[in-house]
C-alpha cells in the first residue's frame, strides 16, 4: 500500500513538472513568435515554425512510417490542419497585436468551444454543467474586454475565433484518434501544415536575416514541446488538476511582457480568466462526480 502511495505521489509531482515545462514551452513559442514578426510576416513566422517541426519528425519520427504510408482517413487530416492553420494565423496576429497575458487569457475559453462543437458534430450531450460552463466563459470574456467601458481591440476578437479554431479542431483530433495514433497525427500536421505555411509566406516574403533563427528555433521547438509537455502531463495528472495549473500561463505570461515588451499588467485580464477557467474547472468536477464525462473528453478539455 505504501509502495502504490509513493508511486502515485512520484506520478504527481512528475505531472506538474510536465506542466511547468508545458507552461514554459508555450510561452516560449509567443516570445519566439512575436520577434520573428518583428522583422517577417505572419505567414512566414507558421512557415518556419513548421519547417523546424520538420526537422524534428525527421530525427525523431521514421518509427512512424509504416503507420503514414497507409495515409488512413488523409481527408479528416487535411480538414483538421486547414482549420488549425487558420487558427494558428488568428492567433499569432494576437500574439502579435496584444499583450501576451490577454491572449493567454481569451484562449481558454477553447473548452467552451469544444463541449459546443462535440454537441453539434459528435452528437454529445450538453449537460446543465456544460451549459453553466458556457454562459460564465461568455462572462468572463466581457469582464475582460469590457465592451463599452475600455476600447475593444479587434484583435481581442480575432483571438476568440481562433480559439473557436482550436476547438474545432480538436473535435477532429478526437475522431482520427479513433483510428490514428497521437504521433501520426502530429506528423501528417506538419506535413501539410508545412506546405500551407509556405504557399501562404510567398504571398508576403519578407528577407530573412541570421538573427531570426534562434527565434524560428525557439517558436518551433517551443510549439512542439508545449503540446508533447502537456500530454505527458495529462498521463499523471486529471484534467481537474490540470487546469487550474495550467492557468498560471496567464500570470507568467503577464510577466514575460511586462519585462520583455513593457505591458501593463490588467488585472480584468485575471478576473476574467479566472471566471472561465473555474467555471470549466467546475464543469469538470460537476461531470466526474455524476458520472457523465468520458476520459477522452476530460483531455479534449485540456488538449
Amino acid at each position: 500500500m505504501q509502495n502504490i502511495k509513493q508511486f502515485q505521489h512520484s506520478d504527481f509531482i512528475q505531472g506538474l513538472i510536465w506542466m511547468a515545462l508545458g507552461m514554459i514551452s508555450f510561452v516560449g513559442m509567443s516570445v519566439g513568435s512575436r520577434e520573428l514578426a518583428s522583422t517577417l510576416s505572419i505567414e512566414q513566422v507558421l512557415f518556419f515554425r513548421a519547417l523546424i517541426g520538420l526537422c524534428v519528425i525527421v530525427a525523431f519520427g521514421r518509427m512512424l512510417l509504416p503507420e503514414l504510408r497507409h495515409a488512413k482517413l488523409f481527408k479528416l487530416h487535411l480538414a483538421r490542419n486547414l482549420v488549425h492553420f487558420m487558427a494558428q494565423y488568428l492567433w499569432t496576429i494576437g500574439v502579435v497585436m496584444l499583450p501576451l497575458a490577454l491572449v493567454f487569457a481569451l484562449e481558454f475559453t477553447m473548452p467552451i468551444w469544444v463541449a459546443l462543437f462535440a454537441f453539434l458534430f459528435l452528437r454529445e450531450k450538453m449537460t446543465r454543467p456544460r451549459i453553466f460552463a458556457t454562459i460564465s466563459g461568455f462572462i468572463g470574456v466581457l469582464v475582460i474586454i469590457r465592451p463599452g467601458i475600455a476600447m475593444v481591440d479587434p484583435a481581442a476578437g480575432l483571438v476568440l475565433i481562433a480559439a473557436a479554431g482550436y476547438g474545432l479542431s480538436l473535435i477532429f483530433v478526437k475522431r482520427l484518434t479513433r483510428d490514428v495514433s497521437p504521433g501520426a497525427i502530429v506528423v501528417w500536421m506538419i506535413v501539410i501544415q508545412l506546405p500551407l505555411g509556405l504557399v501562404a509566406s510567398l504571398t508576403d516574403w519578407q528577407p530573412v536575416h541570421l538573427a531570426d533563427i534562434p527565434w524560428m528555433v525557439v517558436a518551433g521547438l517551443g510549439a512542439l514541446c508545449a503540446h508533447y509537455c502537456q500530454a505527458q502531463a495529462l498521463k499523471r495528472l486529471d484534467a481537474s488538476v490540470a487546469m487550474p495549473i495550467d492557468f498560471l500561463r496567464v500570470p507568467m505570461a503577464a510577466v514575460v511582457g511586462s519585462y520583455a515588451y513593457g505591458e501593463a499588467i490588467d488585472l480584468w485580464v485575471f478576473l476574467g480568466g479566472a471566471i472561465i477557467v473555474l467555471a470549466n474547472y467546475w464543469t469538470v468536477m460537476a461531470e466526474r462526480r455524476a458520472g457523465m464525462g468520458s476520459p477522452s473528453a476530460g483531455r479534449l478539455l485540456q488538449d
